[in-house]
């Protein structure tokens, strides 16, 4: 363990932000992983329902520091894209 009282601040700071950043990357893999499952149903409302909120789980990600905003926009492209399809099934 460190010695240093600036090294142990940063110790104690680096245990604070990786519970904050396990909770918000949690919260965005379940957002995601709801609406991957939508998609596998062919459930055509709750996977547009579950678009908006992985969605804003995904931009949140980004406000949080959690994901890239290029990521993000890929994520959601990738996943709207997905809805398109089974929407015209």
């Amino acid at each position: 363990m460190a010695n240093h009282y600036s090294a142990l601040k940063r110790a104690r700071q680096t245990e604070r932000k990786t519970t904050a950043n396990r909770a918000n990357k949690s919260r965005l893999r379940s957002a995601l992983r709801s609406m991957r499952e939508a998609i596998a149903r062919g459930d055509k409302e709750a996977a547009k329902s579950a678009l908006g909120a992985a969605a804003s789980a995904v931009d949140k990600g980004v406000q949080k520091g959690v994901l890239h905003k290029n990521t993000a926009s890929r994520y959601k492209s990738r996943l709207s894209a997905r809805i398109k399809a089974v929407a015209t099934k």
